[in-house]
């Protein structure tokens, strides 16, 4: 009986080992299944090449859109803003000579504003292309009174990229 006790704990044992060994290759044939191919990481790759190709010529232009609707918002509402304060509390716009710098400081050149209640800007206004923007007054062109425009990109007055207070 010994024996056959002996046999019976060995032929346990042996279908335990079996059994493990099948879950191990069983696990290992699911590992390479579910791992990708270099071929499909290709593809995926290709495919989002092709879709940033088609989609970046459309956006490349999105930036000198936002730098021009920057420009003609600073130029309608922030700065148009508070010269039509300055205007307002002083009773005349500043002078070409005096330029924005008026708006922030008060200004000791002729004529000295009476009742400046400034600054009317907190700093010096520069357009979306790193230049400072354009005033004279009076203006040649806004029924406004004043010029106030941003020369743009190419740095140059009287261009097509112009942005102003008059079109």
């Amino acid at each position: 009986m010994i024996r056959l006790s002996n046999v019976k704990y060995k032929t346990q044992n042996a279908k335990r080992k079996t059994h493990s060994a099948q879950r191990k290759t069983h696990g290992a044939r699911r590992t390479a299944q579910s791992a990708f191919t270099l071929v499909e990481i290709m593809l995926v790759v290709v495919i989002i090449a092709a879709l940033a190709a088609m989609i970046m010529p459309r956006l490349a232009g999105r930036s000198e859109q936002a730098n021009k609707a920057r420009a003609r918002a600073e130029i309608s509402s922030n700065i148009g803003l508070a010269l039509k304060l300055y205007e307002l509390d002083n009773g005349n716009y500043p002078t070409t000579e005096q330029g924005l710098e008026a708006l922030m400081t008060k200004s000791a050149t002729s004529p000295v504003p009476q009742n400046w209640n400034g600054p009317y800007l907190e700093k010096k206004p520069i357009d979306p292309w790193g230049k400072p923007y354009q005033y004279k007054c009076p203006g040649v062109h806004s029924k406004m009174g004043f010029d106030l425009y941003s020369v743009g990109k190419d740095g140059q007055e009287g261009t097509e990229d112009d942005v102003t207070n008059w079109e």
